[in-house]
């Protein structure tokens, strides 16, 4: 049974709740077998119990499982916030409960396997056995990849898995001077695995940093002293190859020695968190991890900062983050204790370090939209829209409003639904506007957002029955201002933002009730909102075309004897256009409910005088 469906059960816990005093300390969650499922921290234990035993409809479906599942609670008092934060993680660690995020590493150990075949290679492994030669094991499959790759471009060894005992055409590798081609067969034998052996000692010693260019280019002057201008063009090619190898590695090279940097893509409950890890001043290892949920990312980072650095040894001076959520002072403490040495958690606003944070973004919004089968397009732009508006979590659901009239006649309004980046027809609604006459497009907003909460209350409409993460209005100050009082008398507490356009009708800001932000230079999140806006703008004259058209035909067939409202709305139903009420026989004109023989005389001979 659902806990808040138990009446009984929740009286008891929230009065047990009521009870904690308002101290730091730990809090324990059991099921009805006693088994621990969640453990917490908390400034204030009642204040934080309290809260989940309120109102269920304002959690996460993951808290909203855990809470259903709870049958009793422990908590220990600490002397501070701090002491919390130890007593849980080591609680954790204890337990592992079932309901706290569990970062496990199941990542295994990687291979770099040179093969024994005669024609040798040199390939990624995630295990080794008896066959072939390994160098390893590496915690990263990442360092492993880039480690293969390097030593293939500067040794041009091949990365198919071609026969090259048999001839055949070269591969798009031979044409841009990344592989010697033995396919081709014009490389011998000992001299290809001459290659292979100066690779894998390449491999053994480390990185291209561990070669000397100088060294390699007296061999190469040496050999074509010697007239062996093959020899020469080798090492001339491996000499380029390398020094390709470290501009490409400058890119992400940073100015401090060890960090790392966090950032997450939010969408809906699941987050993708991706980490970036620098160490002298190179970037060493990528990792990325799929949290479920979660609503924002203060909620992820409290609970996955602990867990990922709880067993983690190698933690650096520094750690770039892509938020500037409360208490990381406590974390910090917490971490400069555990490694001896003094940790900052850093958001940075401009320069190299946000350039690389944004990188570690983008990369999360990668893995993520694998995950959710969106674009990485479409999720850089959520997460920048959300960062640009100062939204905690990435809106998932944007509902947007247009209102469309002709000097106040035919007053319409439009609705339409971006859901994940991408419209969401089934959630486009139309409205007449029934609360006045005339023309008033801010009575007019705040009209159809009353009536589309007032669905929401009643909860009948699928629809409707969804409440967004954002709500863009076709216009500026003066629509947000007209619109926030019914969200406020319907108790909703979602962002309104208006979008506001230049002389030419193209998106130029977003409004908020204290002026414009401007959105140009942010090029995915001003693609997004211009993409909203021109869709729902289209979808609202769409429909307010489509009702003048309409009201002509109404009149048109008002004109004609025996003929009322109620008759010519029911041909426009019928019929859809005057075209075909036109072309249509007395028969047919009978077939619209209402129409006798003798009206559908009337109207076949209005119609064809001639």
């Amino acid at each position: 049974m659902d806990l808040y469906s138990d009446s009984e059960k929740l009286s008891r816990l929230k009065k047990k709740a009521n009870r904690l005093p308002l101290l730091p300390g730990v809090y324990i969650m059991r099921d009805r077998q006693n088994e621990i499922i969640y453990i917490g921290k908390a400034k204030a234990l009642k204040n934080r119990v309290t809260q989940y035993f309120g109102a269920g409809n304002q959690h996460t479906e993951k808290v909203k499982r855990m809470v259903s599942n709870v049958d009793d609670f422990d908590y220990i008092v600490c002397s501070s916030e701090f002491e919390a934060l130890i007593l849980e993680n080591s609680l954790i660690k204890q337990n592992q409960p079932k309901y706290n995020i569990l970062l496990k590493d199941d990542k295994g150990y990687f291979y770099i396997k040179i093969t024994d075949d005669k024609w040798k290679r040199i390939v990624t492994a995630k295990s080794s056995d008896k066959n072939g030669e390994y160098i390893g094991p590496y915690n990263s499959g990442y360092i492993v990849k880039q480690t293969v790759d390097e030593a293939r471009k500067i040794f041009k060894l091949p990365d198919c898995s071609r026969d090259f005992d048999k001839i055949s055409r070269p591969c798009l590798n031979y044409h841009i001077g990344l592989c010697d081609a033995p396919c081709r067969g014009k490389i011998k034998l000992e001299d290809y695995l001459e290659n292979i052996e100066a690779a894998t000692e390449f491999i053994k010693k480390g990185d291209s940093d561990s070669v000397s260019i100088e060294l390699l280019e007296e061999k190469m002057l040496a050999a074509a002293e010697n007239m062996q201008f093959e020899t020469a063009a080798k090492y001339r090619d491996r000499i380029n190859a390398i020094k390709r190898i470290r501009q490409k590695q400058s890119v992400v090279s940073v100015s401090y020695k060890s960090q790392d940097v966090i950032a997450t893509s939010l969408i809906g409950e699941t987050a993708c968190v991706g980490i970036l890890i620098f160490r002298n001043y190179k970037l060493t290892d990528k990792q990325h991890y799929f949290l479920d949920g979660f609503s924002d990312k203060e909620s992820v980072y409290s609970e996955f900062l602990q867990q990922y650095y709880i067993d983690n040894r190698d933690i650096p001076p520094r750690i770039l983050i892509d938020s500037e959520i409360k208490n990381f002072e406590i974390i910090e403490k917490w971490l400069t204790e555990k490694s001896g040495h003094k940790v900052n958690f850093i958001n940075p606003k401009q320069g190299e370090q946000l350039k690389i944070l944004d990188m570690c973004l983008n990369n999360a919004a990668e893995n993520l939209s694998e995950k959710t089968e969106r674009t990485g397009r479409e999720m850089s732009a959520l997460n920048e829209l959300a960062q640009l508006l100062g939204m905690s979590r990435t809106p998932r659901y944007i509902e947007s409003y247009d209102i469309s009239n002709t000097a106040g006649s035919d007053n319409v309004a439009a609705l339409v639904v971006f859901k994940d980046g991408r419209p969401y027809k089934p959630a486009y609604r139309k409205f007449r506007i029934k609360g006045f006459s005339g023309q008033d497009d801010y009575r007019s907003m705040a009209e159809v957002l009353d009536r589309r909460f007032c669905e929401y209350e009643k909860n009948e409409d699928e629809g409707f029955g969804i409440l967004p993460d954002l709500i863009l209005l076709d216009g500026a100050k003066g629509q947000i201002s007209a619109v926030l009082p019914v969200l406020e008398k319907h108790g909703i507490n979602v962002p309104v933002f208006g979008m506001v356009k230049d002389s030419k009708h193209r998106t130029r800001a977003i409004a908020t009730t204290g002026g414009d932000i401007s959105i140009k230079s942010n090029r995915k999140a001003f693609t997004l909102v211009t993409n909203i806006q021109d869709e729902v703008h289209r979808f609202a004259i769409g429909y307010h075309k489509s009702l003048q058209s309409r009201n002509l035909l109404k009149s048109e067939l008002l004109n004609i004897d025996g003929v009322g409202k109620k008759r010519a709305d029911s041909l426009i139903k019928h019929f859809k256009s005057i075209k075909k009420i036109k072309e249509a026989g007395i028969n047919e004109l009978c077939s619209a409910e209402g129409i006798n023989s003798d009206v559908a005389a009337k109207i076949y001979a209005y119609f064809n005088k001639n």
